[in-house]
């Protein structure tokens, strides 16, 4: 464990796990505060979610091991390797949706999805869910296959990272896990771009991808557009506008009931959590206290509507945050998470070697995407994803791969080899036309 503390550019690495330390506690205290483990009601304080906490600082415990063990050895060895880990992870996810056909008594379904993986026998078990790990295996190995080759600046030549995606990105949308796939087709074009692909070509590429959105919206079934047309739903006029008009209600929601009843079921998690916010001030209501933390949702269904926020302890924590400590404490948390990806970009920028550069960039866009998002649709400004605040929501999978993540960035830092070659990515212009 020495090891991480040793080497190079030791202040950029020392901040980045003095912050991972600081973002990982700040999310198993406020996990505590969801919890309620000391409401004098014995239904709450026993409750299940009152103990999530205890198994969260597990996780953090193991996950501190798993960041220390990436660093036994340099990250080098682990680009040979890649493509065997990819295909393991992608193997796990293909076991998922075998349960669909044949029934395998160690993938659970919870809420109608097989995202996890059983291990243990009995009531001692824990869970997994590989489509965290994928996010990792998809780093590695779309960093080693583009470490050295240069077709990726023609067009044609970004078949293989898109193919590379896109199958981890189908499995994973069966599952269904929709916020890991939206996070995938960011890290490859920050990766893509880091490694020299042409801005037309990626911008060609999303100009295809809005041209087919009409196409996608029109096979998607009525809750999926509901889930994505919430962010315009939200606006008091629009949603007057379709309960005057249904062709407007049935193309955003499926059906003018549905806009109309929208803030009791799709609308639910993010008019509260915005509520939660917004009670929360300038300074907070302070720790453990305010309405969205005086009951448990799970046990009191028949509390007044007001004071309930499903997932608070992991998909809207940063609600459950802003609602404790008000905007101070907020900005507070987002100036944590600019330092951690300032950084993992330090580190990603003063690394020479190809391999190392394209994996630490895939890391740092890994974090802020889930930052972004996860903070956008909170407050409303994206759709509810399912995607967790790294290091910080509630979630044992989710934690030790970005423990494993802050580990592979120090790796990176700490191992960087000694190179008098010219700096990588720097290719000459292919001739028009090939």
């Amino acid at each position: 464990m020495l090891g991480m503390f040793t080497g190079r550019i030791l202040l950029v690495r020392a901040t980045l796990l003095a912050t991972t330390l600081l973002l990982v506690t700040i999310g198993i205290i406020n996990i505590y505060a969801a919890g309620n483990p000391a409401d004098p009601d014995p239904a709450i304080r026993l409750s299940v979610s009152a103990g999530l906490w205890k198994r969260q600082l597990v996780f953090a415990v193991c996950g501190l091991f798993c960041a220390a063990a990436v660093n036994l050895f340099s990250y080098r060895r682990l680009g040979p390797i890649s493509y065997g880990i990819y295909a393991g992870v992608l193997g796990l996810l293909v076991v998922l949706l075998l349960d669909k056909i044949v029934d395998i008594p160690f993938v659970p379904v919870i809420n109608g999805t097989r995202r996890w993986i059983r291990i243990g026998l009995g009531d001692h078990f824990v869970q997994l869910q590989p489509s965290e790990f994928c996010k990792i295996a998809y780093i590695l190995a779309l960093a080693w296959y583009l470490r050295f080759r240069k077709n990726y600046r023609r067009f044609k030549g970004l078949l293989g990272p898109f193919a590379l995606t896109v199958l981890a990105m189908v499995l994973i949308l069966l599952e269904p896990d929709l916020g890991t796939v939206l996070l995938m087709m960011p890290v490859l074009f920050a990766v893509l771009f880091v490694a020299g692909a042409r801005l037309r070509h990626l911008g060609v590429i999303v100009l295809l991808a809005l041209l087919a959105s009409p196409l996608f919206w029109a096979h998607m079934r009525p809750y999926q557009r509901m889930r994505l047309s919430s962010v315009f739903l939200q606006n008091d006029w629009i949603r007057g506008k379709a309960l005057e008009h249904e062709r407007l209600a049935r193309l955003l929601a499926g059906s003018q009931r549905n806009v109309r009843y929208w803030h009791r079921n799709q609308g639910y998690q993010v008019t509260h959590a915005k509520r939660a916010i917004a009670s929360g001030g300038l300074l907070g209501q302070g720790f453990r206290r305010g309405p969205y933390l005086r009951y448990d949702y799970n046990v009191r269904q028949g509390e007044p509507d007001a004071v309930r926020l499903p997932e608070r302890q992991n998909d809207f924590i940063f609600a459950i945050i802003a609602h404790q400590f008000g905007l101070v404490g907020a900005v507070i948390l987002l100036g944590l998470y600019a330092v951690f990806i300032l950084c993992g970009a330090e580190i990603a920028w003063q690394n020479t070697e190809p391999f190392g550069r394209l994996v630490a960039v895939g890391i740092v866009a890994m974090f802020a995407v889930e930052v972004v998002v996860n903070v956008s649709m909170t407050v409303g400004l994206m759709p509810i994803t399912g995607l967790t605040l790294p290091l910080v929501s509630y979630g044992g999978s989710s934690l030790l791969v970005s423990m494993i993540a802050v580990g592979l960035l120090n790796n990176i830092g700490r191992d960087r080899p000694f190179s008098i070659a010219t700096s990588p990515f720097e290719h000459k212009d292919i001739p028009p036309g090939l």
